[in-house]
Order: structure tokens, then sequence, then C-alpha cells
């Protein structure tokens, strides 16, 4: 989502231009994303993240 990209302040004046900005906002949410989902491993202390970088390393050399 753009948050960041409004820095200024801005008028909506007018029943027109109010309608057009609670429709736009409106439409905005309504057009989401869709989730796609993904497998996940956490790793927990240093036995494990040690064992998952000599994998990596072993899958990157098997890969050359």
């Amino acid at each position: 989502m753009a948050t960041s990209s409004i820095t200024k302040n801005f008028v909506i004046s007018g029943q027109k231009q109010v309608e057009m900005f609670a429709d736009a906002i409106e439409a905005s949410a309504n057009d989401r994303t869709p989730r796609v989902p993904i497998n996940v491993t956490y790793l927990q202390g240093a036995d494990e993240i040690i064992k998952f970088m000599e994998k990596r390393k072993k899958t990157d050399a098997a890969g050359e």
C-alpha cells in the first residue's frame, strides 16, 4: 500500500468531490492483492541456523 505517498493536506469540497473520494477509497479497499500461500520454516537457535546454512551450501555447490 502507498501510505507514505500522501504527504500533503488536501481539501475535498462539494457533494460530487466527496462522493468521488468515497468511491475511490471503497474501490481501493475492495481491490486487494490475493494472498499467496507459502511454506515457511522457522529457525530457532544457532544449531538450526548452522544446519540450514550447511544444507544451503550443499545445494548451492550441487547447482554449479
